[in-house]
């Protein structure tokens, strides 16, 4: 049996985090706005799409971030941004031509309660004029406790926010001022308070391992700390260090990264304690309590992978509005403009602002299933979804040597067809996924660590 070292220096290689398949790595220019649009056009209609809308407005930068995102403090340029987002919708919808369910928002940034209380309104009632909101079962928001107020609280409380995302990291002074993230943790714990009282049922607390000067003592304190709120949901993300990628990260002293070992022990620390204190470990990195329905969905094999992460979103179409928004139909995936004054120029010219996609081809649907359903419930028969797909188990041939050094370590059990990730091989479960992926090793270093 290897030590944990052992299986690091292995394993910890760079693989993508598989939020989709086709990664976003492996977008081109070759897919454009044509492309979206005919995909619109043609896009299944008969159960509610889920819209995503990014908003890239922070107070301030903090150095981990690895989101599309400015520091903003002025009001007019989030005013015309509201507007170029509902004049996005309209470019999307004139080409779809038929009235458009919608399931489910999410508001992503950046910090969208940057957005003034009065350009949420805005924002909620030109979104209602646009599309048919009666099925809508879910509003949800990624916040930053430190800049939100009771105003903005209140008019989400009247627009239906249903789910939000409290972003903490890590509650130690030392490690906030390393990552130029200070926040108290009265700011959120007021914040969670007033979300509650104001209608949100499922409230979500984002901590992350891996930080400058961040030690286990450290994480546990946090996890401490915020299970006493009772979320429903924690998701706890390793740090990805890619400054070639997120020049900011630079401010980062490397030499005050913890190492692989030191991130493994601070994870599983931190995993240990929220399942002994009654949260259930939800794929990779998520843990939600047991009412929760990201929780009953893990247990009943519909947990969801996309771009937010693990989800219980299965609407087939997502559209998404805004700059570096990706979206997805089942013809493919596309990501806007990431830059927001390209973004801004192409929509007001009355352009679908579309950078670069990628098609999917019945081969990418077939590999994307199996390693979702690894990543999602780390077991999968890939016989039976090469059947659901029309596919020929051959066409993953290569999969199955580069899975035998994980058998040999106890990492993955292999019997037919049937793939299982072992408890000890959770933690290096995108490695896993990377066997089925042709393409993995190509862009490694586009990724961040396993570990």
């Amino acid at each position: 049996m290897k030590t944990t070292r052992e299986l690091i220096d292995r394993y910890d290689a760079h693989a993508p985090r598989y939020t989709s398949y086709p990664t976003a790595a492996q977008f081109t220019p070759a897919v454009g706005a044509a492309d979206w649009g005919a995909w619109l056009s043609a896009a299944p209609l008969d159960r509610a799409v889920s819209l995503y809308l990014h908003i890239p407005f922070c107070k301030r930068l903090c150095w981990y971030c690895g989101c599309n995102t400015r520091a903003m403090n002025r009001i007019a340029p989030m005013s015309s941004y509201v507007d170029l987002l509902l004049k996005e919708a309209d470019l999307v919808l004139s080409r779809i031509g038929r009235p458009v369910r919608v399931g489910s928002i999410h508001l992503g940034g950046g910090t969208p309660n940057m957005l003034p209380p009065e350009e949420l309104e805005r924002l909620f009632a030109g979104l209602a004029a646009r599309f048919d909101l009666g099925d809508c079962f879910e509003i949800a928001a990624e916040l930053d406790p430190e800049v939100l107020t009771q105003d903005w609280v209140e008019t989400a409380g009247r627009i239906g926010l249903s789910r939000a995302s409290l972003g903490v990291q890590d509650l130690s002074p030392k490690v906030q001022a390393a990552v130029n993230r200070p926040e108290s943790f009265e700011t959120i714990r007021w914040a969670a308070e007033a979300l509650r009282a104001q209608g949100v049922t499922s409230l979500n607390l984002d901590l992350m391992y891996g930080l400058p000067l961040q030690a286990v003592e450290n994480v546990i304190t946090t996890v401490a700390q915020v299970a006493a709120l009772r979320p429903d949901r924690i998701a706890l993300f390793g740090y990805a260090h890619v400054p070639w990628m997120k020049p900011h990260q630079k401010l980062i002293n490397e030499a005050d990264l913890p190492g692989p070992e030191a991130r493994f022990a601070q994870s599983q620390a931190a995993a240990r304690y929220l399942v002994q204190k009654g949260w259930q470990a939800v794929g990779l990195d998520h843990f939600a309590l047991p009412h929760d329905s990201m929780a009953a969905a893990a247990r009943a094999g519909r947990l969801r992978r996309n771009f937010q992460g693990y989800t219980t979103d299965e609407a087939p179409v997502l559209i998404g509005l805004g700059a570096s928004s990706i979206s997805r139909t089942p013809q493919g995936f596309v990501q806007n403009l990431t830059q927001e004054r390209e973004w801004r120029a192409a929509v007001e010219a009355g352009d679908l602002p579309v950078a670069r996609g990628v098609a999917l081809d019945p081969r990418d649907a077939f590999v994307g299933e199996i390693i979702e359903r690894l990543m999602c419930d780390f077991a999968v028969d890939v016989a039976a979804i090469a059947g659901r797909h029309g596919r020929a188990l051959s066409e993953v041939d290569r999969a199955w040597p580069r899975l035998l050094p994980f058998q040999l370590d106890g990492l993955a059990e292999v019997n037919g067809s049937m793939v299982t990730v072992t408890d000890l091989g959770r933690p290096f479960v995108r490695a896993v996924c990377a066997a089925f992926d042709p393409g993995a090793v190509d862009l490694e270093k586009r990724h961040a660590r396993v570990v």
